[in-house]
C-alpha cells in the first residue's frame, strides 16, 4: 500500500488569455503560477487551451465546399500560436515549475512537430520541471474538429504523485464513460478536466 500525503494544496486558476498573442498568454501564464505556487499551492491547473486561445465562435472562413481568404489568414495566426511539444514554450512553463515546487496541469493548443496536425492538449509538469505527461483530445468535440484532430497516441498518461495518480480529461472528454473508465483502471485518484467556458 502506498503512503499517500492526506491534503493537496490546489490553485484552479481560472483566467483568460491574450487572444491570439502566445508569447503574451506565455507570460501571463508563468506569472500566474508564479503567484500561486507563492500561495502554498502543490498542484496549479490552468485552463483548457489557454495557449493561444479559444477561438470561441471562428469559423476561419471555413463553409462545407469552400474557404474565405480572411479565414485563412486567421487559422495561419492561431497555427503559429499553437506550442511544439517540447519547446522554448515548455521549457519556459517547466522552469515556472520547478522555481514554485509544484505540479501544474496546463491546456494549449498543440502543434506536432512532424505532421503540423494542431492538437487540443493537456501538459503536466512535474515539480522538477519535467514533462511529466501530455494528453490529446481524443475527439474533439463538434466543429472543434475542423481545428483540432483526433488523439493519436499516448492516451491517458498518468503521473504519480504524493497523493495518488493524476490523470487527465479535456472538456468533453469527462462525459465520456469509457474514458473515465480508462483512468480508473489505471488508479487514478485525482482527475484534473481542465475546463474553460469557451469564452474569452
Amino acid at each position: 500500500m502506498l503512503d499517500l500525503e492526506k491534503n493537496c494544496r490546489v490553485a484552479v486558476v481560472q483566467c483568460s488569455p491574450v487572444m491570439f498573442d502566445k508569447d503574451a498568454t506565455l507570460a501571463k501564464c508563468i506569472n500566474l503560477i508564479k503567484q500561486a505556487g507563492a500561495g502554498g499551492a502543490q498542484l496549479i491547473v490552468l485552463p483548457e487551451l489557454i495557449i493561444p486561445c479559444y477561438p470561441y465562435g471562428m469559423t476561419f472562413g471555413f463553409t462545407v465546399g469552400s474557404r474565405q481568404e480572411e479565414g485563412r489568414a486567421d487559422w495561419k495566426r492561431y497555427y503559429d500560436g499553437s506550442i511544439v511539444v517540447p519547446g522554448a514554450e515548455t521549457d519556459a512553463l517547466g522552469e515556472a515549475a520547478r522555481e514554485v515546487n509544484a505540479y501544474v496541469s496546463i491546456g494549449i493548443s498543440e502543434r506536432d512537430a512532424v505532421s503540423g496536425t494542431l492538437y487540443n492538449s493537456n501538459i503536466i509538469f512535474a515539480p522538477d520541471g519535467s514533462i511529466a505527461a501530455l494528453h490529446r483530445k481524443l475527439k474533439p468535440t463538434g466543429a472543434e474538429r475542423f481545428v483540432w484532430g483526433d488523439a493519436d497516441n499516448a492516451y491517458f498518461p498518468v503521473v504519480a504523485s504524493p497523493w495518488g495518480p493524476l490523470g487527465n480529461l479535456i472538456c468533453w472528454e469527462s462525459y465520456m464513460p469509457l474514458a473515465r473508465v480508462a483512468l480508473y483502471q489505471k488508479g487514478v485518484t485525482i482527475l484534473i478536466s481542465c475546463n474553460t467556458n469557451d469564452n474569452p
